[in-house]
């Protein structure tokens, strides 16, 4: 029996998740969270085989999430859920330890397929993605300036992209306004730009605003 911990702050997410899987012969929903604090406590207390974490939550973000579950228990597959178009997390969740990433919107039917297939220690991309990687690989396409950020750093972009004030990305992040001033220092150093008209008209040109 394939074990899995559901983790998604929306309780009608984790419902669809758990009913899907009850359907199945092979899988159970054995643990829900709805944060990150109470996943890692999950996973530190009890024995999963898979863990469906979702990359959007209040608090702690589902990749800062992913690499503290990583660091608890190095083996265990974690699959992420998001909203969120693959060609903007995909790559950045599979970097830092992810065993896949699937959108939601193709979850219902996909999620089980995938489960079973990292279960069994197998990465899962789904088509789409295994498309656009083997088209970067084969057009020799270089990194773009928004792939070389960190998380924090992408984070900090995507949410001046979408409107957000200083106190307001601080408060999304939960770290301090003085810290999410260097975030945004440091990427537009990286990214060779110098203010935040330049970082948006860059955001929207690479459709990086949701």
């Amino acid at each position: 029996m394939i074990n899995v911990l559901v983790v998604d702050d929306h309780s009608i997410i984790r419902k669809g998740i758990k009913q899907l899987l009850l359907d199945t012969q092979d899988m159970r929903v054995t643990g829900e969270a709805e944060n990150g604090i109470d996943a890692l406590e999950l996973v530190q207390r009890n024995h999963y085989q898979v863990v469906l974490l979702d990359i959007s939550m209040p608090g702690e973000n589902g990749i800062d999430v992913l690499k503290r579950i990583k660091e608890i228990r190095p083996q265990l597959p974690v699959m992420i859920l998001s909203m969120y178009p693959e060609d903007q997390y995909a790559l950045r969740s599979l970097r830092a330890g992810a065993a896949g990433y699937l959108n939601k919107q193709g979850a219902l039917s996909q999620l089980v397929a995938a489960t079973r297939q990292v279960a069994g220690g197998k990465k899962f991309i789904s088509a789409e993605l295994a498309a656009q990687l083997a088209d970067n690989l084969a057009h020799g396409h270089l990194e773009q300036p928004h792939q070389t950020l960190s998380h924090r750093e992408y984070q900090t972009l995507c949410l001046i992209a979408s409107g957000k004030k200083l106190s307001e990305i601080a408060e999304a992040m939960s770290l301090s306004a003085k810290t999410v001033s260097v975030y945004r220092a440091r990427l537009l150093e990286k990214m060779k730009l110098k203010t935040n008209a330049e970082l948006i008209h860059y955001a929207i040109t690479h459709n990086l605003v949701p």
